[in-house]
């Protein structure tokens, strides 16, 4: 896995704000619901008791010598008011239904650091037992300390008082509380995808991974509707965005054949549903719109679709052709609704398109395509795992590599990356397709036209 770039997980956090809002809410609600109406309250009342010891003399006071004896003794004394002898004893005198360990887990009996003075403090779910249950255990140690030291001087400081709220009315604190725990929950949860996430999300990252260019960036169309040739943006809305993105990687590739003509271009991508097939139909209709002769060829002769796209039916077509005459080119050349468009479908799905693509006769019939239009766009098989477009890139002039914002893997894209690499074929750079159009500067008011063609 890469360094992880914190900018970039920011951004990426920006696509869990629902989760965000989700989350905390329902946090909050919890809370709420749990401190209000299962919560039971939990009342608190305290005392405190003096110890000195002195030599017994009427009228005379405690020395230093006596402090500091009782400052040592504390912890004894505090163990002797949690002790069965006096909780026992506290027990009996209220009439209380409970033992002394479930008494002892109610009691909080520690020394004051640096004092010999006693803290005792006590819970109950009722207010005035609280206050009656630390007042009594102050009197029963006080009596018990008495008899076993046999010193008189142990005082009640205060006394207990019914409380009126809940010690436990802990309401804000658990809100802030709960809502960090969920904001941190929701942002470990992203964090944890993203470091997994594997897949190409900035188009940044393309050159420095494989190093080719971005030849364009295509942002996510709009159209919803899967009705014949709604996905061809460039001839049913010429002025939206994705046009326009369409358009720039026209010109694009326009700067990148410099001691000649550009003819052929091989449009193909890592893995399938990437789209490649959305690419290469839009690409050759803007070159068509541009006023040059265009043919489209479905080199995928596996799961070839721009017939679906166009409305031609596949009767035959690139694998008819090449296992047949190429002198009969003119019968599998359909015309298109688009102007100065041409299609040639993929045919019957042969047993081994690899073995045709790489033959004789198909390098011919490119070479025969490319001298009656003035551009040529192949739509090829995706790369992954096949080897039926890195045969075809050796033929062209250039080749298109698409990727999906946010679903190609990257090692993916290194492979296919590689294999074009190793064929010696002229890759004029990476399609970034789908890309979100929230997550780029490209989507504002002044570029963006609806698909109705209407600003």
């Amino acid at each position: 896995m890469e360094e992880i770039n914190i900018k970039d997980y920011f951004s990426y956090l920006k696509h869990y704000i629902l989760a965000f809002v989700i989350v905390v809410v329902l946090a909050v609600v919890g809370v709420v619901v749990y401190d209000k109406m299962i919560k039971k309250p939990v009342y608190q009342a305290q005392t405190s008791v003096v110890i000195a010891k002195s030599d017994g003399t009427e009228g005379t006071a405690a020395t230093l010598n006596d402090i500091n004896a009782s400052q040592k003794l504390a912890t004894t004394y505090s163990e002797i008011a949690k002790s069965e002898l006096v909780l026992a004893q506290v027990i009996e005198n209220l009439g209380l239904h409970m033992g002394v360990k479930e008494l002892s887990r109610d009691l909080t009996i520690k020394p004051v650091d640096d004092t010999a003075i006693l803290s005792i403090t006590a819970r109950n779910l009722n207010a005035k037992l609280a206050a009656t249950i630390a007042n009594e255990i102050a009197a029963v140690f006080a009596k018990q300390v008495t008899e076993i030291y046999k010193i008189e001087n142990v005082t009640q400081l205060s006394i207990a008082v019914t409380p009126e709220t809940p010690s436990n009315n802990t309401l804000t604190r658990d809100l802030i509380l709960a809502i960090a725990i969920a904001i941190l929950v929701v942002a470990g949860f992203a964090f944890l995808r993203f470091y997994l996430d594997d897949t190409v999300k900035h188009s940044d990252d393309i050159e420095k991974m494989v190093g080719l260019p971005v030849a364009g960036k295509i942002l996510k169309s709009d159209v919803k509707s899967k009705r014949l040739g709604s996905e061809l943006i460039v001839e049913k809305s010429p002025k939206a965005i994705v046009s326009e993105n369409i358009k720039s990687l026209r010109t694009n590739l326009q700067f990148t054949v410099i001691d000649k003509e550009l003819e052929t271009i091989l449009v193909t991508s890592t893995n399938a549903s990437e789209g490649k097939s959305f690419i290469s139909s839009n690409l050759a209709t803007s070159f068509a719109q541009a006023g040059k002769r265009v043919l489209l060829v479905d080199c995928d002769l596996r799961k070839g679709r721009l017939h679906r796209l166009f409305g031609i039916p596949n009767t035959g077509g690139l694998s008819n052709l090449l296992t047949g005459d190429l002198r009969s080119l003119g019968k599998y050349v359909r015309k298109t609704k688009v102007h100065n468009l041409d299609l040639i479908t993929c045919g019957t799905y042969p047993p081994n398109p690899s073995e045709l693509l790489a033959s004789q006769k198909n390098k011919r019939l490119v070479k025969i395509l490319s001298d009656h239009y003035d551009i040529v766009i192949f739509d090829g098989a995706p790369i992954g795992g096949l080897t039926d477009s890195v045969i075809l890139s050796r033929l062209m002039d250039e080749t298109l590599l698409v990727v999906k914002d946010g679903n190609t893997a990257r090692n993916d894209l290194k492979a296919a990356s590689e294999s074009l690499n190793k064929v010696g074929a002229k890759v004029a750079g990476v399609v970034f397709n789908m890309v979100n159009r929230k997550g780029t500067h490209y989507y504002n008011s002044y570029y963006y036209y609806g698909d109705t063609g209407k600003k």
